[in-house]
């Protein structure tokens, strides 16, 4: 195929052209000349852009993939830096297209061979911790975690505080991911500590308190939690991110778990409420609904229909478990109010659960102090008392007493020494 001249001209003829394939083929042809002038590389650059975001609109990943390795004598005559925006450009072009996790990765361990076989340090260092990323989505987490233990002390030798801050991150989540948690909080203090040194772009530090977030909330600290979704809610919004609306989603898990979940109607109906109004807010809600008429029922039915919201989202999933056995026991003390004694069975019947599973968490119940009662299993009931009010007076004796143990203690101390 003979080559085009690298002008603006070619490239608006590529523009201008009615179908997308023919518009493809001209940009190869513009690579395809060998001239290496400032002028021709600058538009090579231009048009390796717009070759790029079409081979993604037209999902042509394995094209994608091949122009890498075809540019290859490119990169040669172009400085580093551009050689390392032109690469990860492609492989986010890449990420964009659906289903292509594999190529990714894929695509990802052939760069490195090719940078440490060209020796670019940098660039390596970069497109590895992408491949990390993706072998942690992929669930390789021995190979990512082993891939970054390399990769962090190869970092912190060079001091690159911005990179650092990244893999830090995603070293966090990795050992988040693997349910290690005083790891996951080590790494993300490392990031912090990394990322207090340099500038941070808003993005980054919007991942970093949403990772801290997370944090927080698994370890039962839901307010501490809400403070940083809300600064990641809001570094988000700012910048237009779709990571926005999970950083509200989140912060609405936070107030249903903090018993607050009357709160969430007016958090989603505020102004910056309103802009991320979609199924991942309708199904916090449906939980904040369930959790307010203290309804198991309303619960499962809000499990049902936004299941790919909850319990598919890998963070709310985790604190499901707790809200359900909150929920349960709401409900079970909203049923158990208006009696003094009443069979398990009637209890099991009016919530739609087996009686040894209600029998079980009336027991732990009980046993927990949530309302006083005891269990008659002889005739299957449960029979709750009222709770005593605490008489002051036994508190107030035994003080007394105490006291006067002291003043005599020290009588006796006094007497004996007027003895001596």
């Amino acid at each position: 195929m003979s080559y085009l001249p690298a002008t603006t001209d070619s490239i608006a003829e590529a523009l201008e052209a009615k179908d997308p394939s023919e518009s493809i083929a001209i940009f190869y042809r513009i690579l395809a000349n060998p001239s290496s002038s400032a002028e021709a590389l600058r538009i090579k650059e231009q048009v390796i852009t717009n070759l790029s975001d079409l081979l993604q609109q037209e999902k042509r990943a394995e094209e994608l993939r091949s122009l890498l390795t075809q540019l290859r004598p490119f990169f040669a005559v172009i400085p580093k830096a551009k050689t390392a925006k032109i690469v990860r450009g492609i492989i986010d072009s890449v990420a964009k297209i659906p289903g292509t996790s594999e190529l990714q990765i894929s695509l990802c361990r052939e760069m490195v061979e090719w940078t440490r076989a060209e020796k670019r340090t940098f660039l390596r260092q970069r497109v590895e911790a992408r491949l990390a990323a993706l072998l942690m989505e992929n669930k390789e987490y021995a190979e990512a975690l082993t891939l970054l233990t390399g990769l962090v002390k190869e970092v912190r030798r060079l001091d690159d505080k911005l990179l650092l801050v990244d893999i830090d991150l995603l070293e966090s989540k990795l050992h988040f991911s693997l349910k290690n948690l005083p790891k996951a909080k080590a790494a993300l203090t490392a990031a912090r500590t990394a990322a207090n040194a340099i500038y941070v772009p808003p993005a980054q530090q919007g991942t970093i308190d949403l990772q801290s977030g997370i944090l927080h909330a698994e370890e039962k600290d839901y307010k501490t939690a809400y403070s940083y979704f809300f600064e990641a809610f809001e570094a988000f919004n700012a910048l237009e991110d779709p990571r926005a609306v999970f950083s509200l989603k989140y912060m609405l898990l936070c107030k249903i778990m903090v018993n607050q979940a009357d709160d969430v109607a007016s958090i989603i109906s505020s102004k910056a409420g309103l802009h991320y109004v979609g199924i991942e807010l309708d199904a916090m809600k449906a939980v904040a609904d369930a959790h307010a008429k203290r309804s198991l029922n309303h619960f499962e039915t809000a499990l049902n229909d936004y299941k790919a919201q909850l319990e598919e989202d890998p963070i709310v999933h985790r604190h499901l478990s707790s809200l359900y056995d909150t929920l349960l026991e709401q409900n079970l003390c909203r049923l158990i109010e208006p009696f003094s004694r009443v069979e398990i069975g009637h209890i099991a019947e009016l919530i739609g659960l087996p009686v040894d599973h209600v029998e079980k968490k009336l027991s732990q119940m009980i046993l927990d102090k949530k309302f006083a009662g005891t269990l008659d299993q002889g005739a299957g009931c449960l029979v709750i008392f009222e709770i005593p009010k605490a008489d002051a007076i036994y508190p107030a004796t035994l003080e007394t007493i105490s006291n006067i143990s002291k003043v005599v203690d020290s009588l006796y101390l006094r007497s004996a020494r007027i003895m001596a």
